[in-house]
């Protein structure tokens, strides 16, 4: 079948969706984030890539395509190397790249090869390879004959026991992100599979879908699959009900051998600072903000019906039986004492500047937010806020927030922010 041969004269920005896999680990994040923030500002802890290919799904480490060996999903290629480690929150910097041994056409070609059982067409195909610091993705118009629909695979390398692997892997909470169906899986190897089924906005304002695959490898392979039921990810009219590729049919994409000389050539991944997988010893710089959050909330023994984050940002959503509240946690650098300054601005014994604020907080009436921000003389911004909802862009769930001011100030001053933070 001529999978490269234009289709009906139909036409589409390739760039545009190419971009699409560049951007889609930092669209995951986000709209996880979103979903339970709304606008708030995040900051975002950095997974630089590198490390060494270790066995498990993907092995035989060789770089032919003849291997045997599944591909190791993310979100994609930009999230693990410059999306995911914060895109527009904080600057982070350009993705590793590798040598650039898998071009752009081979890229291309994997993609063919990888959707040819499933037949159907793919037209209008654009890549970046291996030695691109946009990452490694491949994007095309994908024709089963029941409608056009863009679909995207991005390659990186994570910290396969970082908070962003873990992060990309897990379902978050239905009732916060509005999605159809997630479904985790971990397979034979150790690999851990997601597949998601929502739409491009949480929203919904239109009807476009968006159905991914994510596995992350015990070497950190990192590989995701995304397809729409539109010709492009946004501003293009749906064409079917639901995206081409069913749960098995992305699963196999993802797992498919044909990644595996890209991944390879694809700077291995750095030991993240905030792993979840910290001992009970480990000090409180050193933990994700999700995961120290939990720890410093455990004391006031309420349930927690779920928790996420990312690096520098985490949340708990807090539920005693008489509705769920929302905590959320972002730690940060500052270079001024902007914002801190004033009469409600207090000063602890150490020189740590506090100020405490409480007002009316997303878009229903009714959701109130309590704040307690910290500035360390060091510069470390530590702020811990509570809300009457579970979700800032729904109504509120409670009076008032299930932690108190001393309790957000409690965990706002806790003496393991006092040390610098990497």
């Amino acid at each position: 079948m001529a999978l490269r041969q234009a289709g009906d004269g139909f036409t589409v920005d390739r760039h545009a969706l190419v971009d699409a896999g560049e951007e889609r680990g930092r669209h995951l994040v986000a709209r996880r984030r979103a979903a339970v923030v709304g606008g708030s500002a995040l900051a975002l802890a950095l997974v630089a890539t590198a490390g060494a290919y270790a066995g498990g799904l993907l092995d035989g480490a060789g770089g032919s395509d003849g291997v045997t060996v599944a591909a190791a999903p993310t979100p994609d290629a930009g999230s693990a190397t410059d999306g995911a480690n914060g895109g527009g929150h904080g600057g982070a910097p350009s993705p590793r790249v590798g040598s650039g041994a898998v071009g752009a056409e081979r890229m291309m070609t994997n993609l063919e090869k990888a959707l040819a059982p499933q037949g159907g067409k793919l037209t209008a195909t654009a890549a970046r390879g291996t030695g691109s610091e946009g990452g490694a993705a491949v994007s095309g118009v994908y024709d089963d004959g029941k409608g056009k629909a863009a679909v995207s695979v991005s390659l990186s390398r994570v910290d396969p026991k970082g908070s962003q692997a873990r992060q990309l892997t897990e379902c978050g909470d239905k009732s916060l992100q509005g999605y159809d169906d997630c479904r985790t899986e971990q397979l034979p190897d150790g690999s851990k599979l997601l597949v998601y089924k929502g739409y491009e906005y949480a929203d919904r304002r239109v009807d476009t879908k968006c159905w991914r695959a994510v596995l992350v490898t015990p070497a950190g392979f990192l590989v995701e699959a995304s397809e729409w039921n539109a010709p492009a990810e946004k501003d293009a009219a749906t064409t079917r009900p639901e995206p081409p590729l069913n749960s098995a049919q992305l699963k196999s994409l993802v797992t498919s051998q044909v990644w595996l000389p890209a991944l390879n050539d694809l700077p291995a991944a750095e030991p993240e600072p905030g792993s979840r997988d910290a001992g009970p010893g480990t000090p409180l710089k050193d933990r994700s903000a999700a995961d120290a959050l939990e720890l410093l909330a455990a004391p006031f023994g309420v349930p927690i019906a779920s928790r996420g984050g990312e690096g520098s940002y985490g949340y708990l959503v807090l539920d005693d039986g008489k509705g769920p509240s929302l905590v959320q946690l972002n730690v940060s650098r500052a270079e001024t004492t902007a914002g801190f300054t004033g009469p409600d601005v207090t000063t602890e014994s150490d020189g740590t500047k506090v100020k405490i604020t409480q007002g009316s907080a997303g878009k229903a009436p009714g959701v109130v937010q309590w704040t307690v921000a910290t500035l360390r003389e060091n510069g470390l911004r530590v702020t811990v806020s509570a809300f009457n909802t579970a979700n800032q862009n729904g109504g509120p769930s409670r009076p008032a927030p299930r932690l108190t001011l001393e309790q957000l100030k409690e965990i706002a001053l806790a003496p393991g922010w006092n040390r610098d933070r990497n």
